[in-house]
């Protein structure tokens, strides 16, 4: 698989034309490199600013939690009381404790461009992009309510000045969590200004802020005025953000905190009011908010979103390199509309259907033909994946591998069983090193990859041929066969390094899913 050189311009939800092209990185990545002056840098910040740091940021959470506790004491989930004067006062000193710690970590000044709108003109408030747990800094600049995991409020001391913002909760032991959430959304957003104004994070997942992933309609369905708002960490070496591929939380907050200055921008751009139109449709008025933010990033927009985030993460046997083709592929699929439902019988349908061409090339007309769907620029960008020689032609069988890679990610063996079918010869039910070499390049998405060293050490009887029943037992007794054999070997792709990174805690996303990846959950 390749990405081609030169895409369709395909349509938005709208009907007009999309500026976007496919990230040059992958937005789920995040890969820090240090200069030898940089590492001297950091070891000397960490025996002396570190740690005074970290105390001083922890003595004013400590600092921040009573004047937080007597404030949240008797108040209503459902109603808001009289902004009172003690009331006022203590947001005022819990502005003030949060501004000196945030200085402590080196953010010294903070720049704000634009004005921020009042909850009567525009109630919620879109933020973008998301990429750290550092953008809780707007949050206590703001003071705004977010959406948050109900678990979190039992987290000691950080609950509690959670619970002072007063955000919305969402319960995953609710089934009706989801529904609920967009329910007392709208129910706060149409109050008139009477409730504190909800931040959001419609991209419902940490990028390496690269481009702008697909918004998620929370923020939209309640068919409000929003203000978007985009921040920036305009920093020479970026160790603010925490992606699903990249440091983790605590190694982010110690190269943070070891810099002797962060910088930060939050820009407050002008309130978008929804047309009609935009009102009954969210995820048009969601595309149109997305635009307006990354003409202002200056960054592209991609349709890659949070289930594309669940593929590359995917803890199967065989995981995707960081420039894998795969996202790209997963992108098409959803907006094409392939992914089936029923995704074991549909692919086994597929798989025999492919047998039966015997390695026959198909053209633009013939995939088509294939899928029982219309030829179309987005169709004609998925061909050209699997067009690698630019002769017009492909082979379909590295469409179904990649189709079953995306449809169950984690499930390695149930996907070189099914190409195995496709390649394999009638007479021994074997393939070649070739064959694994095509099979393997298209389940990992990358242009080409060598097999010598992994096809070798299956075959030990020297046949030139292997069957899924030797690659079976091969791979049962060698769990971390694509370490040993496949990445020693090919040097050049970047394996994406296993994580159990603790999912960001200020903006869950509520809006499709439950928090639940193939083979990774993410952990409070």
């Amino acid at each position: 698989m390749r990405l081609p050189s030169n895409r369709q311009c395909v349509m938005e939800g709208d009907g007009k034309k999309m500026d976007q092209a496919p990230p040059v990185r992958n937005p789920f990545v995040h890969v820090l490199k240090f200069t030898p002056l940089e590492k001297a840098k950091i070891a000397l910040m960490t025996v002396t600013l570190f740690p005074i740091r970290l105390l001083i940021a922890a003595f004013m959470m400590l600092l921040a939690w009573p004047f937080a506790f007597i404030a949240s004491v008797g108040r209503s989930e459902t109603t808001v009381e009289p902004q009172c004067l003690w009331r006022r006062l203590v947001d005022i000193i819990l502005r003030i404790i949060m501004r000196v710690m945030w200085f402590a970590g080196g953010f010294h000044w903070m720049t704000v461009k634009g004005r921020r709108a009042l909850p009567t003109e525009a109630p919620i408030l879109t933020l973008a992009p998301h990429s750290s747990y550092f953008d809780a800094i707007p949050v206590t600049m703001t003071m705004s309510s977010i959406v948050m995991k109900a678990e979190s409020k039992d987290i000691p001391l950080w609950g509690t000045l959670i619970k002072y913002i007063r955000p919305v909760f969402v319960s995953r032991s609710d089934q009706d969590s989801r529904k609920k959430t967009v329910e007392e959304i709208k129910r706060r957003a149409r109050s008139g200004g009477e409730w504190p104004q909800i931040m959001i994070f419609p991209e419902g997942t940490c990028t390496n802020r690269s481009c702008l992933i697909t918004f998620k309609p929370g923020a939209f369905i309640p068919a409000v005025p929003v203000q978007p708002v985009v921040i920036r960490y305009p920093n020479k070496l970026d160790s603010i953000t925490w992606t699903w591929q990249g440091p983790g939380a605590f190694q982010i907050l110690w190269l943070t905190l070891c810099q002797l200055h962060n910088e930060f921008v939050i820009e407050f751009l002008p309130i978008y009011t929804p047309s009609e139109e935009e009102k009954k449709n969210p995820a048009l008025f969601a595309i149109n908010v997305r635009r307006i933010m990354a003409k202002a990033l200056g960054v592209p927009i991609t349709d890659y979103s949070f289930e594309d985030c669940q593929l590359a993460m995917a803890e199967g046997q065989l995981r995707l390199p960081v420039d894998t083709c795969l996202l790209e592929f997963a992108k098409l699929v959803r907006r094409l509309g392939l992914k089936p439902q029923n995704s074991e019988k549909v692919l086994q349908e597929y798989g025999n259907r492919a047998r039966k061409l015997e390695g026959q090339k198909l053209g633009l007309e013939g995939f088509a033909h294939f899928l029982d769907v219309p030829v179309s620029d987005m169709l004609r960008d998925m061909f050209g994946l699997f067009d690698e020689h630019e002769d017009n032609r492909m082979d379909i069988r590295e469409y179904v591998i990649a189709l079953s890679v995306v449809c169950r990610p984690a499930k390695t063996l149930e996907t070189m069983k099914l190409a195995f079918k496709m390649f394999e010869a009638e007479e021994d039910g074997a393939i070649t090193e070739s064959e694994l070499a095509v099979i393997l390049k298209t389940a990992l998405g990358v242009s080409h990859i060598s097999v010598s060293h992994l096809f070798t050490a299956i075959d030990v009887d020297n046949t030139g041929k292997i069957t899924f029943d030797k690659f079976r037992n091969f791979v049962e007794h060698h769990q971390d066969f694509a370490d040993d054999y496949l990445y020693t070997e090919n040097t050049d792709l970047h394996r994406a390094a296993a994580t159990s990174k603790t999912a960001n805690g200020i903006c869950p996303e509520f809006s499709d899913h439950d928090g639940t990846i193939d083979g990774l959950k993410k952990h409070n």
